[in-house]
């Protein structure tokens, strides 16, 4: 199944198809000359979308962009959210697969291993206890990841972002719809899939309208943050926070869709400050896409959708789900087992998993964090909980800080939800928007993601806590 996205006045299409995107850009004034290899070299400076040298490699199966015979067409081939590298006009942004990315991700896999072991070394019963509460998180993510990635090659969000780019009649309009479909992904599949997955799609459909693709870019981070308190499956820290408590999924939503939406609304408003020349696009001429497959990928998110929000423990079963759905596209050749070891990423999900039981085990061990909260409103929770986030990462932050039973619970993921909207550090999201941003083309600026975040952390935040009082924070 292919899909066909149009870059507007360049004429630049992006055919997606089974996952990876191939990048048509018809070249129409003179920037782009052929060398003689055949490989398109631009001339000068280009402008955004204009005659850049393009590579990307997703894990050995990409190509290279290459001109046509003609010398009119460059072709690339994008993968997606595969962590593909890109190169424009000769400067890498990004590393080789062996390079930094890599050792970084085995890094922190050894030590979260290392903090295992350490661990339980010192306590295994506390160790044992802390392992109980973390592991479900991390099972859930793993099967809502392998179910997004059947969506994806199923054309689902491709097809959703082309709809989006058809139906809106404006920059505003645009914005606001992708908001809509960001925080539709994330509550149903987690914020890691939908950085994974959207972010590319999100990154073509700006680029389909014409210029202004960075509301969209950073849209795709900090929406996707501000969107994971809707559901428990939304973000691993609401299943490792309500691990006390076993709330269904219609409780937890019943409890916290007001301040999830009020964050959401928030976030979006200030992203939209941030960038609204971005938001002055002009409408290209967009081909019309082919239907996705409205077959296994649906399925599975549908199945995983009942699921979430009708178990107080769904871990087991979406990933069986998962696994199922992966492993029916892999029998039937239509994906690689490497492809799919690439999307889940193990070394990080490891080395988070390790850290987090190992701070787990310490906030079991040691009075001090449970004390701190005990003594801390609704808002000082909030704030301990944002800054814990960015200094450790949210997830081992919530297990230290939900070692114990917090006293307030909702207000803590308020803050490990939205705080890591600060700084690269904060979430595994961060890592995942990196990635796909770059494999999209893409130049994200960790910078000005934070610029925009210090701006929009501490209003959601206290617009989100402001919702919760008065709704009820136990």
């Amino acid at each position: 199944m292919v899909t066909t996205f149009s870059e507007g006045k360049f004429g630049s299409k992006l055919e997606c198809a089974g996952g990876e995107c191939r990048q048509r850009q018809s070249v129409e004034d003179g920037r782009v000359r052929r060398s003689k290899q055949g490989t398109a070299v631009s001339r000068g400076r280009p402008a955004a979308g204009e005659g850049r040298q393009q590579e990307w490699a997703s894990g050995g199966r990409g190509t290279r962009g290459q001109a046509s015979s003609s010398g009119k067409l460059l072709s690339v081939t994008a993968s997606g959210s595969r962590g593909g590298w890109s190169s424009f006009g000769g400067e890498s942004h990004d590393r080789p697969a062996d390079g930094f990315g890599h050792r970084f991700e085995w890094l922190l896999a050894g030590v979260g291993v290392a903090g295992l072991l350490a661990a339980a070394a010192t306590s295994s019963s506390e160790a044992r206890s802390a392992a109980s509460q973390d592991w479900p998180p991390f099972v859930l993510v793993t099967g809502l990841l392998l179910i997004g990635l059947v969506a994806n090659d199923d054309g689902l969000f491709a097809a959703a972002g082309h709809q989006l780019a058809r139906a809106a009649g404006s920059g505003s309009l645009l914005f606001l719809g992708a908001t809509v479909m960001v925080g539709i992904v994330t509550a149903m599949l987690n914020l890691d899939t939908s950085v994974a997955f959207l972010t590319p799609v999100l990154v073509y459909t700006a680029r389909s309208r014409g210029e202004g693709e960075a509301p969209l870019l950073y849209g795709s981070l900090l929406l996707s943050n501000a969107s994971s308190l809707f559901l428990p499956g939304s973000n691993l820290t609401n299943l490792i926070v309500l691990g006390h408590f076993r709330l269904s999924g219609a409780e937890f939503l019943g409890r916290m869709w007001a301040p999830a939406l009020v964050a959401l609304a928030v976030t979006a408003v200030v992203v939209a400050g941030f960038e609204r020349r971005g938001l002055r696009v002009s409408s290209g001429d967009l081909t019309r896409p082919e239907r996705p497959v409205l077959g296994l990928g649906l399925m599975a998110v549908v199945a995983a959708t009942v699921l979430v929000v009708v178990l107080p423990s769904p871990a087991l079963p979406v990933a069986f789900v998962g696994v199922v759905a992966i492993g029916i596209r892999l029998a039937a050749g239509k994906d690689q087992p490497r492809h799919v070891a690439e999307v889940l990423g193990a070394p990080v999900l490891i080395g988070l998993f390790g850290v987090a039981v190992a701070l787990g085990t310490l906030g079991r061990m040691w009075s001090g964090p449970a004390s701190l909260l005990s003594h801390l409103d609704l808002w000082g929770t909030a704030v301990v909980a944002a800054v814990s986030s960015v200094l450790v990462n949210n997830l081992p932050a919530a297990s230290l800080l939900a070692a114990r039973i917090p006293s307030h619970p909702f207000a803590l993921l308020i803050g490990l939800n939205l705080g890591p909207n600060l700084f690269v550090t904060g979430s595994l999201a961060w890592l995942l928007w990196l990635r796909a941003a770059r494999s999209a083309g893409a130049q994200p600026s960790i910078a000005k993601a934070s610029r925009i975040g210090a701006v929009a952390v501490p209003l959601s935040m206290a617009a989100a806590l402001g919702v919760l009082a008065v709704v009820g924070s136990k």
